[in-house]
């Protein structure tokens, strides 16, 4: 079996995300191929199939044209990165609309990344919290509100400080999770197993 995916034009990691799903689907062994349209998404997706265990080749057809070809075995689910649930919750925590320290956009597009990623990411962190400026995610006009509200729908706790929505005048705005107070974000980060600062 043979699938083939065009995932030229797809921004990171969308390729890859696209990928793991096809790979996830197949019922027996096969082949899944690739077509991107620059290296790092070839480098990304032969992580992928290195975590998982499967051979992979890429050959760059043009400078805009790299195909990947994943040999998957059966039973890709159990194959696939599952991660390991570390000891005690895992808490995400966004202090800011950016990712990184530089340029303004793109620390805006990494965040936007980051948080779709999270949706495709297993297992899915426990809990999310959003304060200082990261409470702007949470709220009307946010690029991340679909895949934060899905977070909510798999389960995960969604919490922005208060203050901070108060602060910015952007508490009525708010549209998904719950408002917390700095006593539960201390509590929950204390409590956590793993807290992951983007």
């Amino acid at each position: 079996m043979e699938k083939k995916l065009d995932c030229k034009g797809m921004a990171c990691p969308l390729p890859v995300v696209t990928t793991k799903k096809a790979m996830e689907e197949l019922t027996e062994d096969g082949i899944v191929e690739v077509t991107v349209d620059n290296e790092t998404a070839v480098q990304n997706l032969l992580k992928l199939a290195a975590k998982s265990n499967f051979a992979a080749a890429s050959e760059k057809k043009s400078d805009e044209e790299f195909v990947v070809r994943i040999e998957v075995k059966a039973g890709c689910e159990a194959a696939c990165e599952k991660g390991e649930k570390k000891e005690g919750p895992t808490t995400v925590v966004i202090s800011g609309p950016t990712m990184g320290c530089g340029d303004d956009e793109l620390g805006k597009n990494l965040m936007k990344a980051y948080i779709f990623a999270l949706t495709n990411i297993t297992p899915t962190p426990d809990n999310i919290i959003f304060y200082n400026g990261g409470a702007y995610l949470t709220t009307e006009g946010s690029a991340s509100l679909e895949d934060l509200k899905n977070l909510e729908k798999a389960g995960v706790n969604i919490m922005t400080c208060g203050t901070c929505l108060n602060f910015y005048g952007i508490a009525e705005n708010l549209q998904v999770g719950q408002v917390s107070n700095m006593y539960d974000i201390a509590q929950t980060m204390a409590d956590s197993g793993l807290v992951i600062r983007p």
